[in-house]
């Protein structure tokens, strides 16, 4: 694609992925009317629920055959929506075939695909962040622990799909944790372990869209990480998540983005990485102020979710334009000012062993204030959809206000069932009245 061709020639796009954050930025863009074609792949049951989207589901889901798709279907934008072909440098390999792709290169994924790599880039840059050691031994790992003698946050250093992180109450709680990632629990992500200072506060997650110099921000989120109510059970990739997170107002924003996202894109630049992308940090307001958990180096899943609905119909403009490293064309991005609630509904057995393959009864239909996102669903030999994964739907509501939001999503959730259907009942609670 020639780099002075107009963005008002944004037709067809593809989005790689088959979660609720893929369901989620398709139906987003299908709001801006110039786009004729929406393709995700390879998508699940949800995908062609929406106008303007197909589910592309080709012999082989590897990087190649989605380049020659792409070419094939004359795709003038696609999105990586998932974490782990961002790792394995498939925008890299589809830059070079030509493609304007929205997402970082394999360089700029280890913002997410290294937790050691993203804490060095913060302590390089003056991010705060909290203390930490890095291993790729057991032992110095129980050296750590003993040394320090207080509970530690014990991280596997690669990518384990939102799970390989333990917050630990106790010291006998990271000397398990530890034994765990070393006895091949998340297999290669474990490879080496970050163990970090615990920190208390409460969470909010913000997002920039980048271009490699420049950043547009977009409202903050709030995730909900544990599998059960009232902040208990193991981490999950998120059970439900609300926007915008009232827990920073917009001057809090303009600083956090002075804090931590302009200088994480200059450090990124030091490095000579173009990061073309979403920059998620995810922060915790301390007693002694914010500081960065994590980053990651795409939408976050189900924050995704939530923000989607806050898009104006420019949302497929800009990120046409952040894919060709011109942001300072991109239309003004309008964000809806209403509050926006999502509930994930999972599978029995998640996170660990998610039970799939159960028909799903679903009497609800999407419309302006309540969208279903799929996510682990696909369509049997029947015609039937099942769940095919842990998180299987998101519900998404919109109101004025979030009692009247998540009043909308909880009662609406009534209209969906299926064998082992989980979900908490308390997503929220930090601005609900419950």
């Amino acid at each position: 694609m020639k780099k002075n061709q107009k963005t008002e020639e944004l037709k067809r796009i593809l989005i790689v992925g088959s979660g609720g954050r893929e369901n989620s930025i398709a139906w987003a863009l299908s709001k801006n009317q110039s786009i004729e074609q929406i393709y995700v792949c390879p998508g699940n049951a949800g995908t062609a629920n929406f106008e303007k989207c197909f589910r592309l589901k080709p012999k082989a889901e590897d990087e190649k055959t989605i380049i020659n798709e792409c070419h094939r279907l004359e795709i003038h934008l696609v999105i990586i929506g998932p974490e782990v072909p961002l790792a394995q440098g498939w925008a890299n390999k589809m830059r070079e075939a030509g493609l304007t792709v929205f997402g970082p290169g394999k360089d700029g994924a280890q913002l997410e695909a290294s937790k050691e790599w993203s804490k060095a880039l913060m302590i390089e840059n003056n991010i705060p962040t909290a203390k930490y050691w890095s291993t790729e031994s057991k032992e110095e790992a129980l050296e750590i622990l003993k040394k320090f003698n207080q509970p530690l946050v014990i991280k596997a250093d690669g990518l384990a799909a939102g799970k390989g992180v333990t917050v630990c109450d106790t010291i006998a709680q990271s000397k398990d944790a530890i034994e765990n990632i070393f006895s091949g629990k998340f297999g290669s992500a474990a490879n080496k372990v970050v163990l970090e200072e615990k920190i208390e506060g409460p969470e909010v997650s913000i997002f920039a869209l980048c271009d490699g110099e420049k950043l547009i921000v977009l409202p903050p989120a709030q995730d909900h990480k544990r599998l059960l109510d009232g902040d208990n059970g193991p981490n999950t990739g998120g059970m439900g998540a609300y926007a915008p997170a009232l827990l920073i107002n917009e001057q809090d924003l303009k600083d956090l983005t002075e804090l931590v996202l302009i200088p994480t894109l200059k450090g990124l630049k030091k490095k000579k990485i173009k990061y073309i992308g979403v920059i998620y940090a995810g922060l915790m307001l301390t007693s002694s102020g914010p500081k960065v958990i994590e980053f990651n180096c795409r939408f976050g899943d189900p924050e995704c979710q939530a923000l989607m609905p806050l898009m104006g119909e420019e949302f497929a403009s800009v990120l046409f334009a952040c894919a060709r490293g011109q942001i300072e064309n991109a239309p003004k991005l309008t964000f809806n000012s209403q509050c926006s609630a999502c509930v994930v509904a999972a599978s029995k057995g998640y996170p660990d062993k998610p039970q799939k393959g159960n028909k799903i009864d679903m009497r609800v239909e999407s419309n302006s204030s309540l969208q279903v996102f799929h996510a682990g669903t696909t369509i049997d030999e029947f015609g039937n959809i099942i769940t095919s994964g842990g998180r299987v739907l998101s519900i998404v509501a919109q109101s004025e206000n979030f009692d009247k939001a998540f009043e909308l999503a909880y009662s609406n959730l009534k209209g969906i069932s299926f064998d082992g259907m989980h979900f908490r009942k308390d997503i929220g609670y930090q601005v609900r009245n419950i």
